[in-house]
């Protein structure tokens, strides 16, 4: 990554901050352990925690080759996440969960923004 229009933290802070967060909610498929199911049933459920994971993996999948997207796509999360599930939680919930989505969809938003901006000849 040489390209001098975006610096280098712009272009590798949402990539790690996203490697994070999918590492932050894989962490919640772990309670699939303590309820005791049985190896089949174990296995489906935790595949269905891990969803979200999937998603944010997919979504910086895309992101890492075409930023503006990846961007609408990690907003959009963060978006969906707090109009399916509000009010069954506290606020801080929505702000620990959907929050680093939004920073992440912004910073991508930036280095496109950055790379697209009247410095480039594209």
């Amino acid at each position: 990554m040489d390209d001098p229009v975006v610096p280098r933290w712009l272009y590798w802070t949402p990539r790690v901050l996203a490697i994070l967060f999918a590492v932050f909610i894989s962490i919640f498929a772990l309670d699939v352990f303590g309820e005791h199911y049985p190896p089949g049933q174990l296995i489906v459920a935790l595949a269905m925690h891990l969803v979200p994971t999937l998603l944010v993996a997919l979504a910086l999948f895309v992101a890492w080759r075409w930023e503006l997207i990846g961007a609408l796509l990690f907003l959009g999360l963060g978006a969906y996440y707090v109009a399916t599930s509000w009010g069954h939680f506290r606020w801080d919930t929505y702000v620990i969960i959907a929050g680093p989505l939004a920073l992440v969809g912004v910073l991508f938003l930036l280095g496109w923004l950055r790379r697209m901006g009247p410095t480039t000849r594209r």
